[in-house]
């Protein structure tokens, strides 16, 4: 057995589930869901998606771009979904 004895947190990954790039996700965005892909694990305070974004590697933060405006977004791993291969 690993970990603290937590399931995670509702509605987003759990400590045991690391994104990567690559992996499919979804997240909350004015009132709406919208899917896309992780481009990148931030673990270092830095610039991204018009924004200073404050991450470490005990606390990362991941840019992801949005499947259907190609725009991308930084968000922290809590409010992010990941979804199974082939699921849309």
């Amino acid at each position: 057995m690993r970990g603290s004895g937590g399931g995670g947190s509702v509605g987003g990954m759990s400590e045991d589930a690391k994104l990567k790039k690559g992996d499919h996700v979804e997240w909350a965005t004015h009132g709406t869901t919208t899917t896309g892909s992780v481009e990148k694990t931030i673990t270092e305070d830095t610039e991204a998606a018009g924004r200073t974004v404050r991450a470490s590697s005990d606390e990362p933060q991941y840019l992801v771009k949005s499947d259907k405006s190609g725009r991308e977004a930084v968000h922290k791993p809590e409010s992010l979904d990941k979804k199974p291969k082939g699921d849309s």
